[in-house]
């Protein structure tokens, strides 16, 4: 199994920047591809960026990057995601996920592995 933790999450201003990272852990080698998904109270889990883990290749929603940025470094196990331009509306828990089936990637079921989640608060 594939253990992931994240962290970077906070209380920030609207239009402030913010870095998340995943650290993973465990058999990674099995790992196809790693995402971010948010999740605000009330509403459903939404996906925000995945991509490869040996490739690197890039997904977004509706194939638009907006103001999120996936990374990863592979040589340090760490997956990133950096928002920029941030909105109160941003305001939710942040979870990264690990998973070994190339298909549909935007949906929190192709999903093997989560972390605990990370808060991001944004005041107007």
């Amino acid at each position: 199994q594939v253990q992931l933790v994240e962290s970077g999450g906070g209380l920030v201003q609207a239009g402030d920047s913010l870095r998340l990272s995943c650290a993973a852990s465990g058999r990674t080698f099995t790992t196809y591809a790693m995402g971010w998904f948010r999740q605000a109270p009330g509403k459903e889990r939404q996906f925000l960026a995945a991509i490869t883990w040996n490739g690197g290749s890039t997904f977004y929603p509706g194939s638009k990057k907006g103001r999120f940025t996936i990374s990863r470094d592979k040589a340090r196990n760490t997956m990133y995601l950096q928002m920029d331009s941030l909105k109160p509306e941003d305001t939710a828990v942040y979870y990264c996920a690990a998973g070994s089936s190339p298909n549909g990637l935007v949906t929190p079921s192709a999903y093997d592995a989560w972390g605990q989640g990370t808060q991001v608060t944004v005041s107007s």
